[in-house]
């Protein structure tokens, strides 16, 4: 019999210990959140909250699902405003993007694969994994 292990918590506070993420390629590989696969992030962002700086250079494709709030995603040449819970959102590869919250939010990101090189640092905080 093969050894199963699984792992139980609670979205907002084991989000907040690793900037949102619940799951990719940066948890430990002996975590079962670990995967180079796919990447979960619980989002809890304060209203007037945005991304330090546009995501260039895309490799991945990604899915963003309201859960609370109104969040606005922004494209080259575009907009798309999430307002009402489960309003979602895709965007593939090569696709430049960046985020801000136009009230206090709660969103589900959804990216594959998992690869680094998109973390931003804030400014005092720990150097990029």
């Amino acid at each position: 019999m093969t050894d199963v292990y699984i792992h139980t918590g609670k979205a907002t506070p084991d989000a907040a210990a690793d900037r949102g993420w619940l799951l990719g390629h940066f948890k430990d590989p002996a975590d079962p959140r670990h995967s180079k696969d796919v990447e979960i992030k619980w989002g809890v962002h304060p209203k007037g909250d945005e991304r330090a700086q546009w995501t260039t250079g895309e490799e991945r494709t990604a899915l963003l699902v309201l859960i609370s709030g109104r969040f606005r995603m922004d494209f080259p040449g575009s907009s798309v405003v999430l307002d009402e819970q489960g309003d979602y959102v895709v965007w593939g590869r090569g696709v430049d993007h960046s985020w801000y919250a136009e009230e206090e939010s709660v969103v589900l990101t959804v990216r594959w694969p998992s690869v680094p090189g998109y973390r931003i640092d804030e400014p005092g905080g720990p150097p990029a994994g």
